[in-house]
């Protein structure tokens, strides 16, 4: 009985080994530490259980993680956004990185599959609880900048985090609107106007098109669930092609 459980339990690490060595050329990283990449997959409840091995849980990589976490999206958006306001600044940083936008990005990298919980927790669905996903993505920050320093973090990001960014994820918690209307105030370049150039799909998923000019000159088009999103995108595209301009 003991050799069987003891082969059980080798079968099962191997599986392990490989999730995570999958999961690294998935993302396109290799740790040197590995011990250090499960730790951040490691709950609280796993260690409880095996006490007599040396785990430790990812909480103190969560503590690192999230302060590196908001070091580098406030980098990124202090030089994205150069109207934006210190206030504007702060509340699309808390929509980033607050917990739903987390869990967000730890499930679209499949992130619950290589948690290692202890049965009870496994059993009431700690896998799926959106508190422990996004603290295990800040764990797996915290051990990405501890085992590779800070560029590999940043490369992470342009690829999961950036991108839901640029494309207007969090428009709902930026006035896009009001920067471009104060941009062009500021130089007197004439009048901006907004247009809804259709809608589709069903009331219930309705998609909306809008475009933006300046005194009749097309600047930027936009899309959203609501009149009011797709202008703001529009509104975010017209800044980029501003700020391009006067580059």
């Amino acid at each position: 009985m003991r050799n069987y459980k003891d082969k059980d339990k080798e079968k099962k690490g191997r599986a392990l080994e490989k999730k995570f060595k999958d999961f690294q050329q998935r993302l396109g990283v290799e740790f040197h530490n590995d011990k250090l990449l499960k730790q951040a997959f490691t709950h609280s409840s796993y260690v409880n259980e095996h006490r007599r091995k040396p785990y430790e849980d990812n909480e103190r990589l969560e503590f690192l993680g999230d302060a590196v976490l908001e070091l580098t999206v406030s980098k990124f958006l202090y030089i994205k956004y150069p109207m934006m306001s210190e206030g504007e600044l702060t509340k699309l940083r808390a929509a980033v990185v607050c917990e739903p936008s987390l869990v967000a990005f730890a499930n679209e990298l499949s992130f619950g599959e290589l948690v290692l919980l202890g049965k009870g927790e496994e059993m009431t669905g700690g896998r799926m609880r959106p508190a422990l996903l996004a603290d295990v993505f800040e764990a797996f920050i915290g051990a990405l900048y501890l085992d590779l320093g800070i560029d590999p973090v940043v490369t992470f990001l342009e690829n999961v985090v950036y991108p839901k960014i640029d494309s207007g994820a969090f428009a709902h918690v930026m006035d896009f609107k009001s920067q471009l209307q104060e941009l062009v105030q500021r130089d007197g370049a004439g009048v901006i106007e907004y247009k809804i150039l259709h809608e589709k799909g069903p009331a219930h998923n309705r998609e909306f098109v809008s475009i933006v000019s300046l005194s009749g000159k097309e600047l930027g088009t936009g899309t959203g669930r609501s009149k009011k999103q797709a202008e703001q995108h529009a509104a975010q595209m017209a800044l980029e092609v501003l700020k391009n301009h006067v580059k």
